[in-house]
């Protein structure tokens, strides 16, 4: 195994050592197995010389020796072993699964543009199991080849010539080896590639199926999918031919071994070097030799798809791809909800500058609005105030403290954002408070409920409170969404309530709810709306221009149609639609 291969299980050795004491066990245990199995082969030796010399009380104490040995000694130990290490895989399976899916819960949301759901998804389940649960062969290999180094010692004392037949079979497994490996390696990553993209597809085709149904494209998202297993079976397809002739290349060897030693013996005997009890002893070692061989076979072929997983995994853990989001330590405490933007510049990757030089400050306690025109960078402020994506010249502040340096949970639990398709959890009303909130009560949900006008139309419900809302709130409409997410900011009780375009794809009935809803909390929280219809925000207390990434104007609506003619341009605009 090569340094850079070995530097590659950095991580699950740290874990391991969390386990060294089961690991020793099992390493013992299968070891003293493999002891007893070594003894297997002289046992046999010596009881086949018995015979020969009708030394028949000999004969039954070998006998009696090899089924103590065998059948009561190396099972026991063989299975004690076996079990501790199962035990390990499981405990290693756990762990890794668990550090994958928190450091994907900590990337930068670039990330997620990056990255498919498909691979991520594969990440943190296919690829952590198809690491862990091969501990079991790597012990066994690792005892195997100690056993082998043992045997390898007794047949150098007998015979220095089939130790040297030994030494150059090994140099031969180790050259196809060689040969193999890379190209076992690259057919594994090309089905890891071909595999994430297939479970991206498998997600978006079942998050979006009402969307693949009214568009009339199912027959183009299933070529879409047949493609692609069409792919990956022949890259799988690749894969058992190349490991077909890896393994009839392997048996040959194999065989060869067998066939040489077996004459060598044949003739040693002739010569009187050794005696038949070493010869039948031979039998059980070269076994043991050609089965180790097996098992490197199998576990090579394991061990790239290992490997491969085993990178992607390291990945994430150690911030190879990306650096996890990073937060300070200060705590909001009596947040009063002032926000400052000072000297901003922010640009999306690969993309022009969007904010420049944005200086501007949000009080609490008003309606505040901010409008412009597409791409000028409303969202960006957003998405900058709750830190999805981070500034890269300039400073934004919460009540004077710098976002950067606010702990993770404080600022967290202070923001909520409420989007046009605000994100619904599958599942019941209840349950979606709860997970906001893990102790919120029954009682506390219908309050906050009657606080967003929704309370009325759950009750109605057969199962009320406990309505299963399906995948992404699929039995709610547009506007019962967005007064549920403004129900689940109230239950966070945050102080700062962003309102990213929430009513501009509302019918009227929903608009007139979340308006009131937005009157009352404008009262006593920091209200931020994002408008595409000017319409919606005109009795706002102060309305923030946007142009081309920098404040243009502030003012209320009467103020901005008489001094500002961006907005005159955007309010006429928009009457004549």
């Amino acid at each position: 195994m090569k340094k850079k291969s070995i530097k590659e299980f950095h991580n699950v050795f740290k874990m391991l050592k969390n386990y060294k004491l089961t690991c020793f066990l099992s390493f013992v245990c299968m070891f003293i197995s493999s002891m007893f199995g070594i003894l297997n082969g002289y046992i046999q030796g010596e009881l086949l010389e018995s015979i020969i010399a009708s030394n028949i009380k000999m004969a039954v104490t070998f006998l009696g020796i090899y089924f103590v040995v065998f059948f009561i000694m190396d099972n026991m130990f063989l299975h004690l072993g076996t079990y501790l290490a199962n035990k390990v895989e499981l405990n290693l399976s756990k762990r890794l699964s668990s550090l994958v899916y928190k450091k994907v819960l900590n990337l930068p949301a670039y990330a997620f543009e990056e990255k498919t759901t498909g691979e991520l998804i594969n990440r943190i389940n296919g690829d952590t199991e198809a690491f862990a649960n091969n501990l079991e062969g790597v012990i066994d290999i690792l005892i195997s080849i100690f056993a082998c180094i043992v045997i390898f010692i007794y047949i150098m004392f007998n015979s220095y010539i089939i130790g040297i037949e030994i030494i150059v079979f090994l140099i031969l497994v180790s050259l196809v080896m060689k040969l193999f490996d890379p190209k076992m390696k690259k057919i594994n990553e090309s089905i890891k590639k071909t595999n994430d993209s297939y479970a991206a597809l498998s997600t978006e085709t079942i998050r979006g199926i009402r969307e693949i149904k009214t568009l009339g494209i199912k027959s183009n998202i299933f070529k879409e999918a047949t493609n692609l297993r069409e792919a990956l079976f022949n890259q799988e397809k690749e894969d058992i031919k190349f490991d077909g002739l890896y393994r009839i290349i392997m048996s040959s060897l194999r065989t060869l071994l067998e066939v040489v030693i077996y004459l060598t013996c044949v003739f040693e005997i002739s010569k009187g070097r050794v005696s038949i009890g070493f010869f039948m002893a031979m039998t059980w070692y070269v076994y043991r030799y050609t089965s180790l061989i097996d098992a490197i076979v199998g576990m090579n072929k394991m061990y790239q798809k290992m490997f491969v997983s085993l990178r992607r995994i390291n990945e994430l853990i150690d911030n190879i791809l990306y650096e996890d989001e990073k937060y300070g330590s200060v705590k909001l405490k009596n947040i009063k909800g002032n926000i400052k933007f000072d000297d901003v510049t922010f640009a999306y990757k690969g993309e022009d500058i969007t904010l420049k030089h944005f200086t501007a400050s949000f009080v609490p306690n008003k309606k505040i609005a901010i409008v412009g025109k597409s791409g000028q960078g409303k969202s960006t402020i957003f998405n900058l105030i709750t830190r999805i994506f981070d500034v890269e010249e300039g400073s934004i502040y919460i009540d004077d403290v710098n976002i950067k340096d606010i702990d993770e949970a404080s600022f967290r639990k202070n923001i909520s954002i409420i989007r046009q398709e605000p994100f619904i959890f599958n599942r019941t009303i209840l349950e979606n408070f709860k997970i906001v909130k893990p102790n919120i009560t029954l009682k506390e949900v219908k309050k906050y409920c009657k606080m967003a006008y929704l309370d009325k139309y759950i009750e109605s419900l057969p199962k009320k409170y406990n309505t299963l809302l399906g995948e992404g709130g699929v039995n709610l409409s547009g506007g019962q969404k967005q007064r549920l997410a403004i129900a689940r900011s109230l239950a966070k009780e945050s102080k700062i309530i962003l309102f990213d375009e929430a009513t501009s794809a509302l019918d009227n009935e929903s608009q007139v709810y979340i308006k009131k809803v937005i009157d009352k909390l404008s009262i006593d929280h920091t209200v931020i709306i994002i408008a595409h219809r000017l319409s919606t925000i005109v009795d706002s207390d102060i309305i923030y221009i946007i142009d081309k990434g920098k404040l243009q104007a502030t003012g209320s609506h009467k103020e901005l149609l008489e001094t500002n003619k961006v907005y005159n341009r955007l309010y006429k605009k928009e009457d004549e639609i």
